[in-house]
């Protein structure tokens, strides 16, 4: 019988654990530890926050009275040193032991840092504490490098030419986001940063060099360096595994569960960026948005109460940059052939992956509806006739009839 619950990380996926299981009807014990002032969301890092719009309490998971009301014991400001199953404890960073019966690592991941000479030093975006420092680098007219053009690279050089920075943007995959929204939107994408003044160069980064002006950055595309204010890696995360690790879990690229959330010892789940799933004996790829994690922290509730997981749906992520809000829904790269619903470049568009006449996957510029419906044509594996799916004037819900 499990009476205590201890959650390792407020992040969307442990605060999202503690929060089903208290709605699931879980009667015990539950501790939320947190190395931060409080659980906070992480999407406005590289948006509102950075820009200054908004402060930390305004991007808090839940209010502070929300823990005391759901009887969620939050301790913060500290850290889990290590996770022992077998004696049923977990270690706090001051020599505290926590009981578990079961335990819930949240971790989430740390910003990549590539073995790039001269990048030891300079900004990355994970934590608040990140942004904090970025937003103070950011005055008008900084000249900024950003490295890598995925979702955290765009959306910090779409925050940074707002507080009038002079921004370079680089990356040596063109477009980036292909794989995600396709080709032929991930070039308009990729293309709104020109518009809007940023400068964006096909290339890795070589070296970075401090000069008493700047710092001098190399970059593998081009033969003269430039030199920049500001340099910010945005090249993906790392996942924190190393108390999984130390407790003797199985670790690959990830810690392995399996569908319920459940590492190699049955008293310890993984849930969001670090967590990575065995399906039939194939590792799948770590599931790194807002969502998933969120969808994680229900089955690890599910499972901690012996009750059935929730329903499986197509998995779903949004970005924001140069003010255009897009969405993505399922998996485009396994679509055979897309349908364009509008314009691209309109004000409002989709397109609609499809094979053997289903949507696998969906993008959207400015129109929720659109992949809300997708979602559920990709769940309930409706056939759909293209020429209508294309077709602006008919409402999506009437495809939904099948």
């Amino acid at each position: 019988m499990i009476d205590n619950v201890v959650i390792v990380g407020g992040g969307i996926a442990g605060v999202g654990t503690a929060a089903a299981l208290r709605s699931g009807g879980f009667v015990g014990d539950i501790t939320l530890v947190d190395a931060g002032e409080f659980p906070y969301d992480r999407p406005p890092l590289s948006k509102e926050f950075l820009a200054g719009t908004k402060q930390l309490a305004d991007i808090a998971l839940q209010p502070p009275q929300w823990y005391d009301e759901h009887k969620i014991r939050l301790i913060t400001n500290t850290r889990v040193t290590a996770v022992r199953p077998s004696t049923g404890e977990v270690e706090l960073f001051e020599g505290t032991a926590l009981p578990a019966d079961c335990v819930v690592l949240a971790t989430g991941g740390r910003a990549a840092r590539p073995p790039i000479p001269g990048s030891q030093d300079v900004h990355v975006l994970r934590t608040a504490t990140d942004a904090e420092k970025l937003r103070a680098a950011l005055q008008p007219g900084a000249r900024l490098l950003v490295v890598g053009a995925g979702l955290i690279g765009a959306e910090v050089a779409s925050t940074a030419v707002d507080l009038d920075c002079e921004v370079v943007l680089v990356d040596p995959v063109r477009p980036p986001l292909a794989h995600a929204v396709g080709a032929e939107i991930a070039a308009w994408l990729h293309g709104l940063h020109a518009l809007r003044g940023v400068v964006t160069v096909r290339s890795g980064l070589e070296s970075l060099h401090d000069t008493p002006s700047g710092i001098e950055a190399h970059l593998t595309a081009t033969d003269k360096p430039r030199e920049f204010d500001v340099v910010v890696l945005g090249v993906g995360m790392v996942p924190e595994t190393a108390l999984a690790e130390a407790a003797g879990l199985e670790v690959d690229r990830g810690i392995i569960v399996d569908r319920t959330q459940t590492t190699s010892n049955p008293a310890v789940l993984a849930v969001g960026d670090p967590a990575r799933v065995r399906d039939d004996g194939i590792l799948l790829r770590r599931a790194e948005h807002w969502e998933a994690a969120q969808h994680d922290g229900q089955r690890a509730a599910a499972t901690v109460l012996g009750t059935p997981p929730p329903a499986e749906t197509a998995p779903w992520f949004w970005t924001d940059r140069h003010h255009v809000h897009v969405e993505v829904v399922g998996d485009m790269a396994a679509a055979e052939r897309t349908a364009l619903r509008g314009t691209i470049g309109a004000p409002k568009f989709s397109a609609f992956g499809l094979r053997n006449g289903h949507v696998v996957g969906a993008v959207a510029v400015n129109d929720s509806t659109a992949v809300r419906a997708a979602r559920r044509l990709i769940d309930r594996r409706i056939a759909v006739d293209t020429a209508r799916l294309a077709d602006p004037s008919i409402d999506l819900r009437q495809l939904l009839r099948g």
